[in-house]
């Protein structure tokens, strides 16, 4: 399993983070976790074979995490690289993704569901089971940020990866990231944070303290971190090794 982050960013303009994107490669095919707008090229950028993407998972509507979706799909439906592609993509995410992607669709006649391939939108409620791709298992989690945010906790016979996305501080939460190669989260402020659906560094590393991945890699980071070194404000709070991404990002957890 490899796990490349492609944006860490939110929703406002940064020169060196994008907003949300996380490649996951495993054995059973390559998965998205979240597409901003940025997404779709930042896969280009890093030569990752996009055209033959085999899964997406929205974590929530806020259009930092879901805005690439429309594009992507408008540019797959007639890019001479996926004319010749078969195998189905699934689109996973909560309650009211597809009627969302639906509504785009019909904003213009984009045609985004007529592809040379298969496309499916798989809604899934808090506390769900599935396999997402062959062999990597998924169970979802509702998180304190909107109504349809979900962590998800991903595992196949190499490693666990669990992406909570944008959260507020929840107990519950801890003990759906136990027992991870990597926690992959949320760490907006510094601290004084202006909202109560954010994490700011302190919570972020009670949670972590708590959990104790091998690896915790904290993302959606806005400027104010800018000329902080998270690294070291953040390290002495476990004993596990911390990681944040101002470009890309690329690690293998396990064979």
């Amino acid at each position: 399993m490899k796990l490349i982050v492609l944006g860490s960013g939110t929703s406002l303009p940064h020169p060196r983070r994008c907003s949300a994107a996380y490649w996951l490669e495993t054995e059973g095919g390559s998965l998205l976790l979240d597409m901003s707008a940025d997404a779709p090229h930042r896969m280009a950028q890093e030569q990752l074979d996009w055209t033959n993407l085999d899964a997406i998972w929205i974590s929530h509507f806020h259009l930092d995490h879901l805005g690439g979706l429309a594009p992507f799909l408008f540019a797959t439906r007639a890019a001479p690289q996926t004319q010749q592609r078969r195998n189905p993509l699934r689109i996973f995410g909560g309650v009211g993704l597809k009627k969302i992607i639906e509504t785009v669709d019909q904003a213009d006649d984009y045609r985004l569901f007529k592809q040379p391939f298969p496309v499916e939108v798989l809604e899934v409620e808090p506390g769900s089971e599935f396999e997402i791709l062959p062999g990597l298992s998924a169970r979802t989690f509702s998180t304190p940020h909107t109504k349809e945010s979900l962590a998800i906790r991903l595992e196949d016979k190499s490693a666990v990866v669990v992406y909570i996305s944008d959260t507020g501080y929840s107990d519950e939460l801890i003990e759906f990231a136990r027992g991870t190669a990597v926690l992959l989260m949320e760490c907006s402020f510094f601290k004084n944070k202006p909202i109560k659906t954010h994490l700011e560094l302190t919570e972020a590393m009670q949670i972590a303290r708590t959990c104790e991945p091998q690896k915790l890699v904290l993302s959606h980071l806005y400027s104010e971190w800018d000329g902080i070194d998270l690294v070291a404000e953040a390290q002495p709070a476990g004993s596990f090794e911390v990681s944040f991404v101002l470009r890309t990002l690329a690690f293998d957890l396990g064979t």
